[in-house]
């Protein structure tokens, strides 16, 4: 018997847009369910799914506003021309003062 794949079946809530999905600073468990309270290494719904044979009924979309937009690129500032450089003293390290 395979493994549910939640992603196949049509209308599965997609855990990334969910309201109380949110990513836990634990390496061994990287992903938590605020609704639920519990961290996993997989997305919350499919540890719903494979503990309790259904979908997820916690699913709310996320308002609007939460969701993230592709943010526009900053202005790159034209690249700076670097200043000539003092001219140093004659001397035994003269030579060296030329290649910095």
């Amino acid at each position: 018997m395979s493994s549910p794949n939640i992603d196949e079946q049509p209308g599965a809530p997609n855990c990334w847009q969910c309201r109380h999905f949110s990513v836990s600073w634990d390496p061994q468990a990287p992903y938590a369910c605020r609704l639920m309270g519990f961290k996993s290494r997989l997305v919350p719904s499919i540890e719903v799914l494979r503990a309790d044979g259904s979908r997820c009924r916690g699913f709310l979309p996320r308002p609007a506003s939460e969701v993230s937009a592709p943010v526009a690129p900053a202005a790159v500032a034209p690249a700076r021309t670097p200043a000539a450089a003092p001219s140093a003293p004659a001397g035994p390290y003269s030579t060296f003062s030329k290649l910095a």
